[in-house]
């Protein structure tokens, strides 16, 4: 009869407790989400092999400002310097990667993880969800758009005799090189966003993605240059073209020679248009996607 009872186990009524630490609500939880995912697109906090891709892109789309950087501390004067408008074409691919290598894991980890409905359970609504996932997303790809950019001033300034005139020379560029920067970080993070997170499989994401940036660039090319006439809206289906033409734009610069965006010869403030058009469109997709997924 003992040996029965010390094997039986006890039980005990604690009741229940209410929470008495602080509701830090849905404002906290879409500041901790962005956060850990602006963390999560660069590997932070995750395994080795997660920051290896993001790390080697970035130190790419770095690489134009450091050899400027190092030019400059070595020759002071008659070097030739990158501008800030054509900075922006030497980043648009390691751009793409970064999409395509990222933008599959914003979201796509949470759909086969199956944690979306643990998000939703709580405070953060789905709109919430989507809005903190975008912006996120488009702020680490500011990273590659405008720190280098920062480097870049750097080394154009030493790359001068007098930097206060440098300074009060190029001032002008600063704004337009923020918005050029900020303009390309949401229209690629937006789109790409909505490509990848109709699908929870990494790979099919993936190839989606770098069909956008990679295939519509040389047909646009073909149609623009080989077909003309109304062959030549196709520039505004090559994210690398109608970046590029906005970019322009915004710093009131001529495209090159027989470059696709010259050959179109439409108004610079389309191409502006277009990348509104794009980015709104990559929102609302993103937005509804969620609204509708099931948790």
């Amino acid at each position: 009869m003992q040996q029965a009872e010390s094997r039986a186990g006890s039980i005990y009524d604690l009741g229940y407790r209410n929470y008495e630490g602080a509701r830090l609500g849905r404002r906290h939880a879409i500041i901790s989400l962005y956060l850990y995912t602006l963390r999560g697109a660069f590997g932070l906090g995750r395994r080795t092999s997660s920051k290896i891709i993001p790390v080697i892109i970035t130190i790419i789309a770095f690489i134009p400002a450091a050899a400027q950087l190092a030019i400059a501390a070595i020759v002071s004067d008659d070097i030739d310097v990158i501008t800030p408008q054509s900075y922006f074409s030497f980043v648009e691919v390691p751009i793409a990667l970064f999409c395509a290598a990222i933008a599959p894991e914003i979201t796509g980890r949470d759909m086969r993880q199956r944690t979306l409905s643990l998000y939703f359970s709580r405070a953060l609504l789905r709109r919430d969800y989507a809005l903190a996932k975008l912006a996120a997303f488009a702020t680490a790809l500011t990273v590659l758009t405008l720190l280098p950019q920062a480097l870049l001033v750097i080394g154009n300034g030493l790359a001068t005799k007098d930097l206060g005139a440098y300074v009060n020379d190029n001032w002008a560029d600063l704004p337009r090189t923020i918005a050029a920067g900020l303009l390309i970080a949401i229209v690629a993070a937006s789109v790409s966003l909505a490509i990848a997170a109709q699908t929870h499989r990494r790979a099919y994401a993936t190839v989606a993605v770098v069909a956008w940036f990679l295939v519509s660039w040389p047909i646009a090319g073909i149609l623009v240059h080989e077909v003309g006439g109304a062959g030549q809206a196709a520039v505004f289906l090559s994210p690398f073209d109608f970046i590029h033409g906005c970019t322009l734009w915004v710093f009131n610069a001529d495209p090159t020679q027989d470059s696709t965006t010259e050959t179109a010869g439409f108004a610079g403030w389309a191409y502006f248009a277009d990348v509104l058009a794009y980015s709104a469109a990559g929102i609302g997709l993103v937005i509804r996607r969620f609204d509708r997924i099931a948790a």
